[in-house]
């Protein structure tokens, strides 16, 4: 089989003071597969591609590769692939969250891209390995740069990108801040052709895709770690896919309610998975017991900002106390818990339950 390729290039500078020089990589172009080299290049000549901040030089066909990722087969038609437990750098390239993709009679859906359009070119490799099948579907469980960005190839290859419904608006405002911040950390040659796109279908509350013997049920869910946050049930393997509604050994990031966060894990606990691949960690862990960690550590953070408030502590000082505690149950912890500190603080800080008539002090008076 033959696919067609593409040498993307750049100018960028190794150095704040150095010369710009080119960077490029050959990069892959879905859509265009054939038998043979001369029904590849004739597919490719009939289109006409619209490059983005990037110069091309004239696509090709060539063999089909082998994808560099690996999957392991979580049940009949499932595959995951573990993203490690880091944050995005040079060496790593932005595979930093966890992805899979599910195998129906009719087509496939993808769950999650990755951080990096490489590592979406990479997904349909590997899907092409086990699968002939259409991809019908990408679906995106949040918001979130390192489980979005490689979403343009899949699009490329036929999929329909699917988000919460708050998920548009989310991206939109968050692109160019995303696209710089992960471009200056993974390295250039590895962002190169990356972008965010937008979603073609969103969900508001339930949905299913059918695809072919094979029913996924997508929910939205209202703000917890993210305000874009969306699960995936496959009913025929028991496998829900949490997005990062759940973390395993990566410490969690609070980008959204804290209360929120813990209301969902309790209801999701209803939905009759039997299996949940995480964001981070995993990839595969027995359901509801693996959401216990994670409620231990949120009920932590409640715990202890409300003590934080009550002692009238200023954000400051409460953002060094707040989670000490789960230090060392959680890799990562030094990074991300000040900032889950700080939204927590913030969060309960300005919440009126919070405060009895006896002990209610205003914000402004905290010293």
């Amino acid at each position: 089989m033959f696919e067609a390729f593409v040498t993307m290039c750049i100018l960028a500078a190794a150095a704040p003071d150095a010369p710009p020089s080119e960077i490029c990589r050959v990069a892959l172009l879905p859509g265009f597969a054939a038998e043979t080299k001369a029904g590849c290049e004739h597919a490719l000549h009939s289109v006409t591609r619209k490059p983005g901040d990037w110069t091309e030089k004239p696509p090709f066909c060539a063999p089909r590769p082998n994808s560099a990722l690996s999957f392991s087969e979580a049940a009949p038609g499932v595959f995951l692939h573990r993203g490690r437990v880091a944050e995005p750098d040079v060496e790593n390239g932005g595979d930093m969250s966890n992805f899979g993709f599910v195998v129906g009679s009719r087509s496939v859906a993808v769950i999650d891209s990755g951080g990096a359009r490489k590592l979406g070119e990479e997904i349909y490799l590997a899907i092409r390995e086990r699968s002939r099948l259409p991809i019908s579907h990408l679906i995106l469980t949040h918001m979130h740069p390192d489980h979005v960005f490689g979403a343009e190839p899949l699009r490329e290859a036929g999929a329909a990108v699917v988000g919460q419904a708050n998920l548009p608006r989310a991206l939109a405002d968050r692109a160019e801040n995303y696209r710089a911040s992960y471009a200056r950390r993974i390295g250039e040659a590895a962002f190169l052709g990356s972008r965010i796109v937008a979603p073609d279908r969103a969900i508001a509350q339930q949905e299913a895709i059918d695809l072919g013997g094979r029913v996924l049920e997508l929910r939205a869910w209202p703000t917890a770690h993210t305000s874009t946050d969306l699960t995936v049930f496959d009913r025929t393997s028991g496998i829900l896919f949490a997005g990062d509604l759940l973390f395993d050994r990566h410490t969690p990031a609070l980008d959204g309610s804290l209360r929120g966060w813990l209301a969902a894990l309790s209801e999701m606990k209803g939905l009759g998975a039997r299996k949940v691949v995480p964001g981070h960690g995993g990839p595969l862990l027995d359901w509801p017991e693996a959401a216990a960690p994670l409620e231990r550590y949120l009920h932590v953070l409640e715990s202890d900002t409300r003590k934080a408030l009550d002692d009238g502590l200023a954000l400051g000082e409460a953002s060094e106390v707040i989670g000490r505690s789960e230090a060392d149950r959680w890799r990562l912890f030094d990074l991300l818990n000040p900032q889950n500190a700080t939204s927590a603080y913030t969060e309960m800080e300005w919440d009126p339950s919070e405060h009895s008539q006896e002990k209610c002090v205003g914000p402004s008076v905290r010293k």
